[in-house]
Order: C-alpha cells, then structure tokens, then sequence
C-alpha cells in the first residue's frame, strides 16, 4: 500500500458531543469528517456558526469531506499559536512550523474555547470513516511522540506574542499540567518592545472607564511565574495577566474567533474581510443582536481613541455560553501600537472604506451602520456614551496608570490628532 495513504487519526468532541474525524495523511492532506450522531442532532452543540443548524446550508457543509493541503481548516488552524510559541513547539516536537496536524495533535486536550481533540489508535478508527477517505491506513502515533505530550506543558493560545495558559494559586501562576485548565493567560514583556504589558494592562483600564467589557486583568511579578520554558525574556518586572473568559472553574466554555467565523486562514487575519462583515455576522446570529453591535461600535471607536491598529479579525470573538448561541466575547488585546511603529495611523481593517483614524468620524460610522443594516440611532448613542466617558474621565486617569511616561505623552498627542468628532483634550 502507498505510503501516502498511512494516516494519523484525532477525534473531535465538544461538550461531550462527538463532533467528528480528523485525518493527518504522510503527504500534507488533512481530511475532516463529521460524525453522523453531530449531523443528526438538531440540538447540536456550535462547533462554528457556519454549522449551525439556523446558517445557511450548514447541512450540506457538514455533510462533505473537508480538506486541505499542510493547512487544517480555519476553524481549526486559527486555534493554534503563531510566531515564537508556534516556533518553540515545532521545536519541541521536531516537526516543521507549518505542520498544523500535529501541533494540533500535541496540544488538542487545552485549546481555546471547548473544543477538545483526542489521538486515536489505529482500533479505534470506525470503518466507515476509513471508507470516506478511500485507500486510507490507520496508523498510531510514534512512541516518542506520547513521550514528549507525558514530560511537557501543553497548551495552545492564538496568537503572535509569547504567551501561556497559567493556574492561578496563592498569588502564583503555574503552567497548567495534569490535565489542569489554566484560568489565565499571562504575556511575558516583549523582547522587542519597551513596557508591552503596562501598555495593555492601561488602554485595557481605560477602555473598561469607557464602557467596553473586559475580563479582570492584573500586572504580575515575573519572579511569581513558576515552571516557564526557556525563553529570552527582557529586564522588566511585569507580565500581563488577564482572565480567560472560556474557562469557569474545570468548565470549558466554547468560544471562536472571526477568522474561523469568516472561514479566513491566520495569515488573511489583516485585510480579507472589513469591520462590516463582522457587524452582520453579530446583528444577524447573536443571541442580543443589539447590544453586541452597540458593544462592537463602541470598542471601534475605542481602538481610535487608544491608536490601536492591531484590532484585526482574531482579535474580535464570539462566545457560547449556552454551547449554541453566539455572543460577542468580552475585549482582548487592545494596545496602544502606534507608539512602536512610527508614522501608523490605520484600522487593521477597513471601516467604510477607509482606513485612517485621523479622517475618522461620525459620518463613517453612520454609512458602516447603514452597510450592516443597524439602526444609526441606537449605535451612535454609545458612540456618543464612551466618547463622554473617554473625554471626562481618562485625561486624569491616565495619570496613576502604568504606562510609560514617554508613551503616555504620544498617546495623549495622538488625541489631539484625532477629528474634531472624537478629539480628547
């Protein structure tokens, strides 16, 4: 038989629920099947809302195969980590960086969200899931791999920056092992930027003043953080730990991204889709239509008014807590990035077309709304609420906040710099 046809199995489950097959083929081709119980079950729990049972041909979509080449499906590729910690697990794992099935495969049992991916032995694999592939051997993993899952902490965060999954207990923060969820994701202080974690832990501050949800958040010691992996880390006290909202004691709570709503891979995360797109999605599905685009809106405006340039489409999710209908997640990685990239003034993505925060104004927000099918009046009274809030309460806040001074002082001329519409003086 080909050795091509050798193939990895994971099982999916969600909530209890077998969700389906993933199969990892020797050449790069992954296949996702999903289980006939998933498909049958009108009371399914949301694996992404394009499977759920009110999307538009969502039974046809879980019916078929999927697959892809080296990728796995954004649903599922967008719930692994990039840059360093995507590196330094590739490393670990002796596999090349861009091989999602077995990073997936390595860190399937503490994804975001509740989504839960399991190794098969070759036994367990149903015949009929052989069948759909064709020619298909299962085979098992390598010893050596379930020997590096056994001695190794293992978690999976998206994103760019370091990052980890961490318990909290008397005032200290573990890397969760055991099979322990971690309840907090803490960032240790970037090696390329200056005070990354004072930063957030204040746009996010100011930007809770302003009536956007956050989760609790806290600037932690470095000498509190146990069992970290070797890594460079900069000569600065703090790291920024904020709560995972997808976690509730030993719960997991299922959440995704709008990368893998917007069916987009990581690398199309900048660009693919506009803040539109996103406002339909929440105005059409969520389960409080109105008050997600209200909290959306404002949090648009808010990414103006703190020169953040970075709200790109992983950076916006939804959250099931009832397992099926969506809601927007509370706010994540809101950073002041204009004060490490010199001369940046844009959206990540587009806003009515454009995408300065200088010519940034009400008129865009109103055509955004019109595009969106959202009722003007009911988003500009929050637009109006946070940017009073912002304008009343951040200019002395700002000043017993742990931003860099230097760093202060450019974001309080970029408020200057803003349209008379949104202006802080």
């Amino acid at each position: 038989m080909n050795a091509n046809n050798a193939v990895n199995f994971l099982k999916l489950s969600l909530h209890g629920a077998l969700v389906g097959y993933l199969a990892g083929f020797r050449n790069g081709k992954n296949s996702f099947i999903f289980s006939e119980e998933f498909r049958h079950d009108s009371n399914r729990p949301t694996f992404s809302l394009i499977t759920h049972p009110s999307f538009p041909k969502s039974q046809a979509l879980i019916s078929k195969v999927w697959e892809n080449n080296h990728r796995l499906p954004p649903v599922l590729s967008n719930l692994l980590p990039e840059g360093a910690l995507r590196e330094l697990i590739a490393r670990a794992l002796k596999v090349h960086v861009d091989n999602d099935f077995q990073i997936l495969s390595y860190l399937g049992e503490d994804l975001p969200g509740a989504l839960i991916a399991t190794t098969l032995a070759p036994s367990e694999v149903p015949n009929h899931v052989l069948l759909r592939l064709g020619e298909a051997r299962a085979i098992g993993f390598d010893d050596n791999f379930y020997e590096k899952r056994a001695r190794e902490n293992r978690f999976s965060l998206a994103g760019v920056q370091m990052k980890f999954s961490m318990k909290a207990k008397d005032g200290r923060y573990n890397l969760s092992k055991d099979g322990a969820l971690g309840d907090w994701i803490i960032k240790t202080p970037s090696t390329q930027h200056k005070d990354v974690p004072q930063n957030e832990f204040t746009t996010m501050t100011l930007a809770s003043l302003a009536g956007v949800d956050v989760p609790e958040m806290k600037l932690v010691e470095l000498d509190k953080l146990d069992n970290l992996p070797p890594i460079s880390l900069p000569n600065e006290p703090y790291a920024f730990a904020i709560k995972r909202f997808d976690r509730e004691g030993d719960a997991r709570i299922h959440m995704e991204d709008f990368a893998q709503v917007l069916v987009k891979q990581p690398y199309q995360k900048y660009g693919a889709v506009n803040y539109e797109n996103i406002a339909q999605v929440l105005y059409q599905y969520s389960g409080d239509r109105l008050a997600d685009v209200q909290q959306f809106a404002r949090r648009l405006l808010i990414n103006i008014l703190l020169a953040n340039g970075d709200a790109h489409l992983k950076n916006w999710s939804l959250v099931y807590p009832d397992t099926r209908t969506p809601r927007l997640s509370p706010a994540y990685d809101i950073v002041t990035t204009s004060i490490y990239i010199d001369g940046e003034k844009e959206f990540a993505l587009n806003l009515n077309k454009q995408k300065n925060w200088y010519k940034a104004n009400y008129s865009h927000f109103e055509a955004w709304a019109t595009k969106a099918d959202i009722p003007w009046k009911a988003v500009k009274l929050h637009l109006e609420d946070a940017l009073e809030k912002a304008r009343m309460l951040w200019p002395q806040k700002i000043k017993n906040l742990p931003m860099n001074e230097e760093h202060k002082l450019k974001l309080a001329e970029h408020w200057g710099r803003l349209h008379s519409d949104f202006r802080i003086t």
